[in-house]
């Protein structure tokens, strides 16, 4: 008997690996995939503005990354002693406006740089309900749209679901910047499979209905565009609250980790796979815990090990192994 129903996923058609750039933005399970990512020394860079759900908010931040836009003290708030950015994350925010704006301004920056020489873009999309501000919210411009509700009182904002064509319009212009400021950039859009069940079970299948509507219209009109069915895993696949956190909302480490193992399978070649098991071999060696540190056994194994990780890094220049160098060198 079958209890799951198991599909077929393309195959990235240039496969990713360790000498690519990759930029992530969106939800929180981009974050989750990101850290897999620097787990197995890929160069990275996760969501500049910080965690990130709708559309729109994705699209101005990449925006501000393109233009290297500034944010300045006028575009900040205060509220509950601390100044925020209405599109970014709270960990942005800071007891001072000069504190808020650095943070802001640095990663805005960074971003920039990395975005112009990036390979791979991924973004995952979370959400097609948006918050726009009210005129009881502090210093903003009435109906522009919080990344970040900052845990502001309801009655800033007002809710509403954005249509297809709103994504499309907002998406399809973005794309064409994206490929103008860097004309080698391939995207990749997953749908994130956390539910977003405080607007409603209903609510939250038409947002993901939008979502995924407008993201496969973008990929068939795009030839560097890509769709991995994160969202299609969890939901048709495992199809079991076995798989979800306590509260029900976000995947749980199997899920998160079958995604991520169909991901490397789909985007990524044979080769990159071997190097990865190899950097996964270092990794565990790194976070082994010694009995007896001073043993003529443990020394053994820290030789063994740099050994091998001067060798993989002699092989594969473009990585980073300094951290284990200086531990299995024993500094």
């Amino acid at each position: 008997m079958k209890f799951r129903f198991e599909f077929t996923i393309k195959k990235l058609p240039e496969p990713i690996t360790h000498r690519h750039k990759l930029l992530l933005i969106g939800s929180c399970f981009t974050e989750n995939i990101g850290e897999k990512l620097d787990n197995f020394k890929f160069t990275t860079l996760q969501n500049p503005n910080g965690i990130l759900f709708n559309p729109v908010s994705v699209a101005e931040a990449l925006t501000a990354y393109i233009e290297a836009k500034q944010t300045e003290e006028k575009d900040l708030f205060f509220y509950n002693e601390a100044w925020h950015s209405w599109k970014h994350h709270s960990r942005f925010s800071g007891l001072t406006a000069d504190e808020a704006l650095q943070e802001i301004n640095n990663s805005t920056a960074v971003a920039h740089k990395f975005l112009k020489e990036a390979d791979y873009l991924f973004v995952t999309l979370g959400s097609a309900w948006i918050y726009t501000l009210t005129e009881k919210a502090t210093n903003a411009k009435v109906g522009a749209i919080a990344a970040n509700n900052h845990k502001a009182p309801a009655d800033w904002f007002q809710r509403k679901l954005l249509t297809t064509e709103d994504v499309l319009r907002v998406l399809d212009n973005l794309i064409h910047r994206l490929f103008l400021f860097n004309a080698k950039l391939k995207i990749i859009f997953t749908i994130s499979p956390v539910r977003h069940l405080r607007d409603g079970v209903v609510e939250n299948n038409r947002s993901k209905a939008v979502l995924i509507s407008a993201v496969h219209h973008l990929v068939n009109k795009f030839d560097r565009l890509y769709y991995f069915p994160a969202y299609e895993l969890v939901i048709d696949d495992l199809r079991d609250y076995r798989f979800y956190a306590e509260d029900l909302v976000h995947p749980n480490y199997f899920a998160t980790q079958y995604v991520w193992e169909k991901l490397v399978d789909a985007c990524m070649d044979g080769k990159t796979k071997e190097l990865m098991e190899d950097i996964h071999a270092v990794t565990l060696a790194f976070k082994h815990k010694a009995f007896n540190p001073h043993s003529a056994q443990h020394k053994k194994f820290l030789q063994t090990n740099y050994e091998k990780v001067v060798r993989l890094q002699q092989e594969q220049p473009y990585l980073n192994f300094a951290k284990e160098l200086n531990y299995f060198e024993g500094k």
